[in-house]
């Protein structure tokens, strides 16, 4: 006689069985959520949670009053995905850290769109590069408005030559969620290049970052 193996009760039995990457984002984020609420399974109210945002990414950048709106879901579980998502970001930035030369542009994309895509306020950031194109440090140098961000180049050039920077990749994000770099974007960017210049500092990139998109001005040939 054939006994067929038992499955995993649960997401957690399912993740220590067969891996993480079997699980899908329901799965993942039950896990979290720990409990579901009065007749509904927690699996249940992950997709409900997914469905009702559209996407993972939508759902952990939720405030207390949206995630309310669904019903169940208190401050205790605003924390817990308030704190999933600050981790994502700190493991990204970790992960960027401690990798092997920065060649890839597909890795800083994915990285920059981790930390800028949810902001709510326009926010210019800078990764600073050695010489081997290997990262020293990032940084949120300036912080603005919901469609304007001051830029100051010498700042830039400042930090650079503190922690000895030989590069820099540039990004920002627009809050409206459109990517498309505006004239004033082109015109900081030009002034930033000539202000590392003087210093011998290249800028490799510019991205500006958008909801789930992202535009290189080193692809558009702007540099």
């Amino acid at each position: 006689m054939v006994v067929e193996k038992a499955q995993p009760a649960g997401p957690r039995e399912k993740l220590l069985t067969y891996g993480a990457k079997e699980l899908s984002d329901a799965e993942l984020l039950a896990i979290f959520l720990r409990t579901g609420k009065r007749g509904v399974y927690v699996v249940t109210l992950a997709e409900q949670l997914l469905g009702h945002f559209g996407s993972l990414r939508r759902l952990l950048s939720a405030t207390l009053e949206e995630l309310g709106a669904v019903g169940g879901i208190g401050v205790a579980k605003y924390a817990q995905l308030s704190a999933i998502a600050e981790l994502g970001r700190r493991y990204a930035a970790s992960w960027m850290q401690d990798e092997q030369p920065l060649l890839n542009p597909d890795m800083t994309r994915e990285f920059l769109m981790s930390q800028l895509s949810d902001e709510q306020r326009e926010i210019f950031m800078v990764i600073f590069l050695d010489n081997q194109h290997r990262v020293i440090k990032n940084s949120q140098l300036f912080s603005g408005t919901l469609n304007h961000v001051e830029v100051h180049p010498r700042e830039i050039v400042r930090e650079a030559i503190k922690v000895n920077a030989a590069a820099v990749i540039l990004a920002h994000n627009h809050p409206s969620g459109h990517a498309e770099p505006s004239k004033a974007d082109k015109m900081i960017t030009e002034r930033i290049i000539n202000c590392c210049q003087f210093m011998n500092i290249r800028v490799l990139d510019h991205l500006v970052i958008g909801r789930g998109e992202c535009v290189s001005f080193a692809e558009r040939g702007w540099i």
